[in-house]
């Protein structure tokens, strides 16, 4: 095991997070609508998200147990660097997107690792989140102009993103009462 994390903090972790996130969407709709207008193409969000998928790789792979291909690790950490200084400098279409993607596949792991040989049917909350995460990170890489259209359905109307925004902070909360509960 990687992360040593328990069901119950990854559960209030990831509760938390979408809770406040969430919460911002209800409190404050014109300027999280801004900002998720912004995002797919914000340089900055491209360069922040993109630094932490690759530190998150490069400190993975420096842990990880590869096997056989052991002998590649340094080619491996070598080829993250280069990957992500290539990625900032070349790729100018949505690397908001596509990073956030990659941060979402790194992160659904450690979620389904949390829940692993745990019997609480509540855990599917979290498991369900972990699989959407991979299904939403799969395809922000590779057709990152999908947030961009679904943000300009989402953003189309207050009630909508209220809508939405409801629905992740409910979320959120059903996971922290979870992990607070039962696990």
């Amino acid at each position: 095991m990687i992360y040593q994390l328990s069901l119950q903090t990854t559960g209030l972790t990831v509760g938390l997070l979408l809770f406040l996130s969430h919460a911002l969407g209800l409190i404050k709709p014109s300027a999280s609508i801004h900002f998720a207008r912004a995002f797919p193409r914000s340089r900055v969000a491209a360069t922040v998200l993109l630094l932490l998928a690759a530190v998150w790789s490069f400190l993975l792979v420096t842990e990880i147990d590869l096997g056989e291909f052991s002998r590649l690790r340094s080619l491996m950490l070598l080829g993250i660097v280069v990957g992500a200084v290539a990625s900032w400098i070349y790729v100018d279409e949505f690397l908001a997107v596509r990073a956030l993607g990659m941060l979402l596949l790194l992160a659904s792991e450690p979620l389904l690792e949390s829940c692993a040989l745990r019997s609480e049917e509540s855990r599917l909350l979290l498991v369900s989140l972990a699989y959407a995460w991979v299904i939403a990170g799969l395809f922000f890489v590779g057709m990152p102009y999908l947030l961009r259209d679904a943000v300009k359905i989402l953003t189309s109307k207050k009630q909508i993103w209220l809508l939405v925004a409801l629905g992740g902070f409910l979320y959120g909360a059903a996971l922290m009462s979870a992990a607070l509960i039962w696990w």
